[in-house]
């Protein structure tokens, strides 16, 4: 509802509007961005009740005060709140604010169902408050220039129109599942609601709605990854196309006219026009391509250009959908999006999404719920290389094991534990997620924490190792488990410092700068410490395994340590004559089991390396069909200088840096009468027999 006098902090009407906002997550940077660029805002507050999030970001833009609550937020006397978190509270923090005398500017979609829609517009017009959301495609200046195109008659009288969008959410990092991962149709009610305003603005109102959701199965946790709607609209017929799998990333419109059609790439931020020309059709379309290549030609470089230089904003149709319900409110004109429309595009998704919703519910209660057949021992990470050959050692026993999945494995695969028979029965989840973990611990003695990232994002390292142990201990200390034997890596250990010199035992230091040698090492020296500290502090009943390189059949295209795979060649760090600390899979198999049984090994930590050791110019001679590059450390380290410099002008971190060259190095000698004397271990199968086996 738009008022005839703005509230203004001072209670005049030429004082800076103080804005707070609710949500500290990446969208809030692009509201802090148009905001700081208005001379008459001044933005008082953040709010999150992650605080060390909301700091980061009142650093970044200059903002005095964070606090964790709402509630507590009202101390900064703000005029106006912008509401950005998940859509499930925007509808409380909306009435809330409202409540405190604020005008409030949510994000997209408006709420989660039209009764919530309602309230929020019974309460602005109780209040006498300005209430609207931020349909921000509607300000992206290519949009605009389409819609401008559209009203001139540009493209006759539009028939149709196509909506076109790709997209990737960031990994879940473990904990609590997120909104994006816990509700089905998430995707949906996120991208779905810009292409419903957008078909709104160019069709009409939508008259009825027919929407399908699909499952690819390339993200477990995201479920219904691509989705199909057709809109039958006042005026013509709407097509939207979601999808979190197609790539290159597309954001597209496609206007469809009696006498031209538009295309409108938002990621580009080009805006072209197929017209109806006289004269023969294909001459035409030749002339139509022809003018839009040399248009593009010249744009694109162009927009490039303002980007770097600033004229061009990240997300600029948030940047304007900001900086245009402000102005309105500063000049006490009409909301550019009036909380009737937001209501109208939520009423259609909240109606298409019960289905979506009603199966992912399903589903997760299912896998908590679903019975589970009595196991002693537990598995995480049964599908890859080591677990799979722990897996199916287990299975000669007879005896039952359980195991806990990412995702089903491919049928008839050495990964796959089903295809050997025996008594198995499977969890399937996230190692990040406490209740699967939980759940999967229950009623076992003895756990084998092998799962653990082994590549991709920040998030995907927090969720599989350091939240994947985080549950696993919590678990065993719940269930009282007898036994967890974890599978931690020599990686957490000073590669950079040590001296060849010194044999490497389980108390050589660890790695000193765990950040400059990547997510694996880091997240893996966390885990381990995680583990140490609830053995001395809790009681833990576990051993800590650290092995060599494991090595054997499926692992032929592993590159060795000091050895880096680039583009389809092998470089060798030096000459290649250091020793490898590799280890048969199969003889790791027979650590883990001895751990389980030696009462001696709890609370230990052993290192199981071969003793007899091969140099990487030896282990690489095996190889077929790689070629191999011996390159000095020295010229090595002059490219990772130059990779440096290129990470920090585009602020980026990068694969390889000086510190990485230097972590290289194998680690040996080995001392190994841990191994020997706790668990009465030596390799069966060795290094010799090994490597035959491996690659014959």
């Amino acid at each position: 509802m738009v008022t005839d006098q703005p509230r203004t902090s001072s209670g005049k009407p030429d004082a800076p509007t103080r804005v707070a906002i609710v949500g500290a997550g990446y969208v809030s940077a692009h509201h802090l961005r148009a905001l700081k660029d208005l001379p008459f805002i001044r933005v008082v507050g953040i709010c999150d009740r992650d605080q060390a999030r909301a700091r980061a970001m009142a650093r970044r833009f200059a903002v005095a005060d964070v606090y964790p609550t709402l509630d507590a937020m009202a101390a900064a006397k703000p005029d106006v709140i912008h509401v950005l978190t998940p859509p499930a509270s925007h509808c409380a923090l909306a009435l809330a604010a409202l409540d405190m005398g604020c005008h409030v500017f949510v994000e997209k979609p408006m709420a989660e169902s039209p009764e919530e829609c309602d309230r929020m517009i019974a309460k602005a017009r109780e209040k006498g408050l300005m209430l609207s959301v931020n349909h921000s495609d509607l300000f992206d200046p290519v949009m605009v220039r389409a819609m401008d195109l559209v009203r001139a008659g540009a493209c006759g009288e539009v028939a149709a129109v196509h909506f076109i969008r790709s997209s990737d959410y960031p990994h879940y990092a473990g904990g609590p599942l997120p909104a994006s991962f816990r509700q089905g149709s998430y995707p949906f009610r996120d991208l779905g609601v810009h292409g419903l305003y957008l078909l709104d603005s160019f069709l009409g109102p939508v008259r009825d709605l027919y929407v399908r959701h699909y499952e690819s199965g390339r993200d477990p946790l995201l479920t219904f990854d691509e989705w199909r709607v057709l809109a039958e609209c006042e005026r013509g017929t709407g097509y939207l196309y979601l999808s979190w799998n197609t790539r290159p990333m597309q954001s597209e419109v496609l206007i469809h006219g009696t006498r031209g059609m538009i295309r409108v790439d938002r990621l580009l931020q080009t805006c072209e026009i197929h017209r109806t020309l006289p004269g023969p059709k294909q001459i035409g379309l030749v002339i139509n391509g022809w003018q839009n290549a040399l248009r593009r030609s010249a744009q694109i470089p162009l927009n490039l250009l303002r980007f770097l230089t600033g004229s061009l904003k990240a997300s600029p149709g948030i940047y304007q959908g900001v900086q245009a319900f402000h102005i309105a409110l500063n000049q006490k004109t009409p909301v550019p999006v009036a909380p009737e429309a937001g209501r109208r595009v939520v009423a259609w998704i909240a109606s298409a999404s019960e289905r979506a919703d009603r199966e992912k519910e399903a589903r997760l209660t299912a896998e908590l719920n679903r019975p589970l057949r009595a196991a002693r021992i537990l598995v995480t990470g049964g599908a890859g290389f080591l677990g799979s050959a722990l897996v199916e050692r287990l299975q000669q026993t007879g005896e039952p094991i359980r195991l806990l999945l990412r995702r089903p494995p491919r049928p008839s695969t050495a990964a796959d534990p089903t295809d050997r028979g025996g008594h198995v029965s499977i969890l399937y989840g996230s190692l990040g997620e406490p209740d699967i973990v939980h759940r999967a611990v229950e009623g076992v003695e003895i756990v084998y924490h092998l799962g653990a990232a082994m590549k991709g994002s920040k998030e995907e390292f927090e969720q599989g190792t350091i939240w994947g142990t985080r549950n696993v201990i919590e678990a065993c200390l719940q269930h009282k488990v007898s036994r967890l034997v974890y599978v931690s890596s020599l990686s957490v250990l000073d590669h950079a410092g040590h001296a060849d010199s010194v044999p490497v035992s389980e108390t050589s230091p660890y790695e000193p700068f765990p950040n400059r040698r990547g997510a694996y090492s880091k997240t893996k020296l966390e885990a381990e410490h995680m583990v140490l500290e609830a053995m001395r502090e809790r009681g833990l009943p576990a051993v800590i395994i650290r092995p060599g390189q494991i090595f054997g059949p499926g692992a032929e295209h592993v590159t060795p340590n000091g050895v880096i795979a680039i583009g389809g060649q092998w470089i060798v760090a030096g000459n290649g004559r250091r020793a490898l600390p590799l280890v048969y899979r199969d003889d790791v198999v027979d650590a883990l089991l001895r751990a389980a049984a030696s009462d001696r090994a709890i609370g230990r930590i052993v290192n199981v390396v071969d003793p007899r050791q091969i140099t990487q110019n030896e282990y690489l001679r095996r190889l077929k069909g790689v070629k191999v590059r011996h390159v000095p450390v020295p010229l090595l380290t002059l490219v990772a200088i130059g990779i440096e410099v290129l990470g920090a002008v585009l602020k980026r971190d990068v694969p390889l840096t000086r510190y990485r060259i230097r972590s290289l190095r194998p680690l040996a000698p080995f001392d190994l009468s841990q191994a020997r004397e706790i668990l009465g271990w030596t390799p069966a199968v060795g290094i010799e027999q090994g490597l035959q086996r491996t690659f014959g």
